[in-house]
């Protein structure tokens, strides 16, 4: 494997190139109107244009991606995650003209993709499923009829597709019909297939997800769990590894069953395992992501490896690196998305510029991003701007070292989830680790109410600092002694 074409844009083709380059394999990035002057196509040793700025006519268009292939003799297509990535189709066609998927086979791809031929090929494997029915519905009497068996609240999803669309959480009979409608609309929009299906909402749950990796000659190994439960519209916003509630026997039990996953759909590459973990430590099979997840950093952080470069060698017919018995897990890792987002009002996007952007440094901070100062944020693609990763040798110290380095993170010219972050990672709830994927459904109902106190407590503060400072001032300093001035600061500050 000597050229590989990156199937994708920002900072994933960006941590993409890095692993090549190290590898001593050639890049090629590829690039939209949006994305001409983006830090990915710099960095790549060759870069193509693709097209618009709509990801239809550029970064989803297979056929011009493979004529390229076919002109610059590439060797293997890296799909990144989002896109391409699982497109089961698109791997077909990649396999058909002789070059090399780093991923899962299409069969694979398309068993995983679709949630109820997912969970018939994991029942088979006594994996753990969350009640409810496996087969599709579009009657919402049926619907009805369903969850009044299995009892609310429920949640209708859609069988085709991921990242929360085409869900919806039902809890009484009132709005079922509605709720149905919606989920189907979303389904069919987004995926093409308004195919879904009833299942019992988990209370209080808690979404951990399992990374796993296969090789071609039968091997699979977990790399033990990501903590997701931080999240708006069924979407991840914090992640850490490992999880604060899991014991070794859990987590170890999960590790199994998610192997036990692969085993179902003859899995190879890299791959990960959703579960829902309730309030009784039960867990669900929720999903399985056949690719690379967004999240990934954390791992590498705790297990010490490269996730990318394994991929590489899997695809090369290689056998894992290591065995189970051979992996450890070192310390904490948490993630932040900086989306560009106004938190304020919903999470919706925000669009404009990076007037000023500085990305903080320092020892275990890592920052996988896509931009640098003055450059634009595009509409036409996910909002997320950069991942924050930070790694320490405990979680206290690893959500103190994230504090710091979100303060350090200087960005104007649009809203971002950075005060969100600092939020979570301060609330009593999070840092206890007592809570789910509720988190913002139960302590951010209110976020004007909640920054404007947190504003009002910043001038009490200034206030009450300046008063300090105008009494040293109008007095002689001598007269106060460091322990005088630091009584005086503990009586006015607010914590």
């Amino acid at each position: 494997m000597k050229k590989v074409l990156i199937a994708n844009r920002g900072e994933i083709a960006r941590r993409i190139i890095k692993t090549l380059k190290k590898m001593n394999i050639q890049s090629v990035a590829i690039y939209s109107d949006a994305d001409t002057n983006s830090p990915h196509v710099n960095e790549a040793d060759e870069s193509l244009y693709v097209g618009a700025s709509p990801s239809s006519e550029s970064y989803l268009n297979q056929d011009l991606i493979l004529k390229h292939c076919k002109d610059l003799n590439i060797d293997a297509i890296h799909p990144g995650y989002g896109f391409l990535s699982e497109n089961a189709d698109f791997a077909k066609k990649v396999k058909n003209a002789g070059i090399t998927f780093i991923g899962p086979s299409p069969q694979a791809m398309e068993l995983m993709g679709d949630k109820l031929s997912a969970k018939k090929a994991v029942k088979e494997f006594n994996v753990p499923l969350v009640p409810g029915i496996d087969h599709p519905i579009s009657d919402s009497k049926e619907a009805k009829k369903i969850a009044k068996e299995i009892g609310y609240p429920v949640l209708i999803k859609a069988s085709a597709g991921g990242g929360g669309k085409g869900m919806r959480l039902v809890e009484s009979e009132d709005n079922i019909e509605e709720q149905m409608q919606l989920a189907q609309n979303e389904a069919r929009s987004s995926f093409g297939n308004d195919a879904c299906f009833v299942e019992k909402f988990v209370t209080k749950p808690r979404h951990i997800e399992i990374q796993v990796f296969a090789d071609k000659k039968g091997n699979t190994i977990y790399l033990f769990e990501r903590e997701c439960s931080i999240q708006r519209r069924h979407q991840k916003v914090i992640e850490e590894a490992p999880s604060s509630i899991l014991t070794p026997e859990l987590r170890k039990k999960m590790g199994e069953a998610a192997v036990n996953v692969c085993k179902s759909c003859k899995y190879e590459g890299a791959g990960t395992v959703e579960f829902l973990l309730d309030a009784d430590l039960n867990f669900y099979f929720l999903e399985m992501n056949t690719r690379l997840q967004v999240e990934h950093p954390v791992t590498e952080e705790i297990t010490g490896l490269d996730l990318v470069e394994w991929q590489i060698l899997i695809a090369r017919g290689e056998e894992l690196p290591k065995k189970q018995n051979e992996l450890n897990i070192n310390g904490h890792a948490i993630e932040l998305r900086v989306y560009a987002e106004d938190t304020l009002n919903n999470f919706i996007p925000d669009i404009g510029n990076l007037k000023r952007y500085r990305i903080p440094s320092g020892k275990n901070i890592r920052v996988d991003d896509a931009f640098s100062e003055g450059m634009d944020i595009p509409i036409y693609y996910d909002p997320m701007i950069a991942k924050l990763i930070v790694w320490d040798e405990t979680r206290e110290k690893a959500i103190k070292k994230m504090v710091e380095a979100i303060d350090k993170y200087q960005i104007s010219g649009i809203k971002t989830t950075l005060d969100f972050g600092k939020y979570v990672l301060k609330h009593p709830s999070f840092i206890s680790g007592d809570f789910d994927t509720n988190f913002i459904k139960n302590h951010f109902q209110n976020p004007r109410i909640m920054y404007s106190s947190m504003q009002e407590e910043k001038e009490m503060l200034k206030n009450s600092l300046d008063k300090i400072w105008c009494d040293l001032k109008n007095k002689n300093c001598q007269e106060y002694s460091s322990k005088e001035i630091t009584s005086s600061w503990k009586n006015k500050r607010i914590k």
